[in-house]
């Protein structure tokens, strides 16, 4: 597990960009979408000999270690259950407001994992 900068209750450290420490940490903050890892992580794989190029195992690891970052920290997480709660708002300030935010969301989760 590597260290990282304080945001204040972590449900986990942030983990390394392994495949079995992203998924040792999965099991943890979100083990209802461990299949959906297994089967993301069969498509890169694939994808990576068809193409022979690691671009889409280097995509795989950095998608989920964004989604491990935003479910291991709740101020995250909470923001971004809101946001996407608030996307399909039949009001259009709601809804632009809710994507807004779910984009600052992804960007400082991002942020935080290739840090």
């Amino acid at each position: 597990m590597s260290t990282q900068a304080d945001h204040g209750h972590e449900l986990v450290p942030r983990p390394e960009q392994t495949p079995d420490a992203l998924r040792a940490a999965l099991a943890v903050v979100a083990p209802g979408r461990l299949a959906e890892m297994q089967r993301t992580k069969d498509d890169a794989f694939a994808k990576a000999v068809e193409w022979q190029s690691l671009s889409p195992v280097r995509g795989w690891v950095l998608a989920w270690a964004r989604d491990i970052e935003i479910a291991r920290r709740p101020d995250l997480s909470a923001r971004h259950y809101r946001a996407n709660s608030n996307l399909e708002s039949e009001d259009p300030a709601v809804a632009r407001e809710a994507l807004r935010e779910l984009s600052m969301v992804l960007d400082e989760a991002m942020t935080a994992v290739r840090a």
